[in-house]
């Protein structure tokens, strides 16, 4: 029986390069399937994620129709916070919001008063639906990857309250009392690797932690603000990890969560960026926006790339998209390994037979 650990997608992640790059999709899970759509009516977001059942089908969806390398488990970023007791729900057409925003020193003690164990305590519902899908997937030895959000994108929802374009509150909080910051982003740290740690104990075979709003940090910010906490985020991880953001192409030699080479601390991004040994991650996830043998110029040869279908892409002429996938692949072949992905989730209005139709194409490429 084929096991996860010989798949495509982790022999990737470990540097090892197959006949073909192994493919899954961003948000695979969910919005645009109509099967999604049919199972989720009568059920809000969060209660989806918290049933197991109903999250291990939504997971198991996409693999089913589009024959992809990998399934990714059905949740959101801020089912940690909902298992620690933080008032949240998603509102339709906006995001998560949150009740009470954490602005202050006085927000900050009362959430982080909340000891992360609570997370692990509460999190029986997703350890269990990760066993089912791994269980499902055993057969074909399909590997789970599960997830969880950044200390920094948890903390721009946190302390705006809901989504925002520029995260100015989050950013001001860094500046204007770095010791309310540090706490904050120490402890969703401390959430974030507890509820990896729930969805590997359980059969997750790989994880990626999403940074989904780090592209509005300078790099001075981020390596002072930012990386020690997503760093503390992954710390100990006993699977390979997957690091995302949008927009971080000032950021590549960064996400590697390593420390920076004497001659890469100071220079621009993509003039000396290679990084030094003691990265926590294995794989950088690149979005639309930087080809990807330029970030493999600039993250050297010990990180594989994900990436970097452009999303809206997938609206165009399958001619126009053919193209730009080949592209995407002979790009990619510049790294030491390469996952197909897109530069960020799949768009709620794609047709999902252009997502199966990519999937094909790229497994005759292999052949």
């Amino acid at each position: 029986m084929p096991h996860p650990a010989e798949s495509l997608l982790v022999r990737a992640l470990h540097g090892e390069r197959g006949t073909r790059p192994p493919v899954w999709f961003m948000r695979q899970a969910g919005r645009s399937l109509p099967e999604y759509r049919e199972l989720r009516v009568g059920t809000r977001m969060l209660d989806a994620c918290l049933t197991p059942d109903l999250a291990a089908e939504i997971t198991l969806q996409p693999v089913r129709r589009h024959g992809v390398d990998a399934a990714v488990f059905f949740s959101d970023i801020v089912i940690p916070l909902r298992l620690a007791g933080v008032a949240v729900e998603i509102e339709p057409g906006r995001g998560p919001v949150f009740a009470d925003p954490v602005r202050t020193a006085a927000d900050v003690a009362r959430l982080t008063a909340i000891d992360p164990a609570e997370v692990a305590a509460n999190a029986e519902p997703v350890r269990e639906a990760v066993r089912l899908v791994a269980a499902e997937l055993a057969p074909a030895g399909t590997p789970v990857i599960g997830f969880a959000g950044a200390p920094f994108t948890l903390a721009a929802y946190l302390v705006e309250g809901g989504p925002s374009k520029e995260h100015l509150r989050a950013r001001a909080m860094m500046h204007a009392d770095p010791a309310a910051w540090h706490a904050l982003a120490g402890w969703l740290a401390e959430v974030s690797r507890t509820f990896l740690t729930a969805q590997t104990d359980a059969g997750a075979s790989a994880v990626q932690l999403f940074d989904s709003w780090a592209g509005s940090l300078s790099v001075a910010d981020y390596r002072e603000y930012v990386a020690p906490h997503s760093r503390a985020a992954l710390d100990g991880a006993v699977v390979p990890a997957i690091h995302f953001g949008v927009g971080t192409a000032h950021l590549l030699p960064d996400m590697t969560l390593s420390t920076p080479t004497p001659d890469a601390a100071g220079a621009a991004p993509g003039v000396s960026g290679r990084v030094g040994p003691g990265g926590v991650v294995s794989c950088v996830g690149v979005d639309w926006r930087t080809p990807l043998d330029a970030a493999a110029g600039i993250l050297g040869p010990d990180v594989t790339l994900q990436g970097n279908i452009d999303p809206a892409l997938l609206q165009a002429p399958w001619p126009v998209l053919e193209a730009h996938v080949r592209d995407v692949v002979a790009r990619g072949r510049a790294a030491r390994a390469h996952i197909l992905n897109l530069g960020h989730g799949v768009p709620p209005e794609t047709d999902p037979t252009v997502l199966t139709r990519i999937v094909g194409f790229v497994k005759e490429l292999g052949e």
